[in-house]
Parts: structure tokens; C-alpha cells; sequence
């Protein structure tokens, strides 16, 4: 969605953009990002292989989360980062992070995040292959 020659204040969120589910969240969320200065960027592109450098399975496992300074969070990590900077988030980001209440909160993102392309395609949102198991992109990165 955003290339890597805009300079976010704060940094880039990257997504799963073979995920149907992730495609669509991250639209709807998009704007609201963007005004907290956060750049989108598929996991898929180059950039973001050459920034993070994970090989292809490592790369697409979670959300992630590259800030400006270099420091990088992941899964529900990352969901907290950014759900602490949205006033109307915020007490999302105190019940994600309070005892107990966190583990529940990590299990939770890590199910779903597992299993985003039965979800995906539970909802009709595409991005997924009945022929993979639903932790695998449905895409080849040699290929980019």
C-alpha cells in the first residue's frame, strides 16, 4: 500500500497481503494508521524482505511492527504498540497487557493468526488455497 520512500514519524505496520482477512483489516484500518504515523507495507514486498531479513516462512508468520529506531515487535506485540497510541484503543491496550489477561490475549492472536486463511475463507474474504494449510501463503516467493 505505501512505499518506502515516505518516511513515517513513527514507523510501518506489515501485513500478510495474501491473507483475505489481513487485506481487509488492514483497509479498514488504513486511515486511521496513517494519521498515527504508521506506513502499510505488504510482508510480501521486497522492502520489507530486505528490512526484516527473515527467509519466507519466518517472514509471514505475524503482523509486524519495523519502527523508525529499529526496533521490531511482532504478533500481539504489535497489536499492543499500536492499540497504547489510539486514545479509544487504549483500553484494549490495558486489558491486553493486565496478569492474565495478557496470556489470554497472546493465545488468542497467535490461534487466529494460525489459522487466518480458514478464517479467511470461512468469511469469503479469498487469500487462502483449500490445498495449504492454513499457516502457508498461498503464493510462491521465488516467484517475486
Amino acid at each position: 500500500m505505501e512505499s518506502d520512500e515516505q518516511n513515517p514519524k513513527v514507523g510501518w505496520l506489515l501485513y500478510d497481503d495474501s491473507c483475505g482477512f489481513c487485506r481487509r483489516w488492514i483497509r479498514f484500518w488504513a486511515a486511521t494508521l496513517r494519521r498515527r504515523g504508521y506506513n502499510l507495507v505488504p510482508l510480501q514486498s521486497e522492502w520489507a524482505r530486505q528490512r526484516l531479513h527473515l527467509s519466507g516462512g519466518a517472514l509471514l508468520d505475524d503482523l509486524r511492527l519495523l519502527l523508525v529506531d529499529g526496533v521490531q515487535m511482532q504478533g500481539a506485540d504489535a497489536y499492543r504498540h499500536v492499540m497504547r497510541r489510539i486514545w479509544w484503543t487504549y483500553p484494549f491496550f490495558l486489558l491486553a497487557c493486565a496478569p492474565g489477561l495478557r496470556a489470554v490475549f497472546d493465545r488468542s492472536y497467535r490461534a487466529f493468526a494460525t489459522h487466518r486463511f480458514r478464517f479467511s475463507r470461512a468469511c469469503g474474504l479469498g487469500g487462502g488455497n483449500d490445498s495449504l494449510p492454513d499457516h502457508e501463503p498461498d503464493f510462491d516467493l521465488s516467484d517475486r
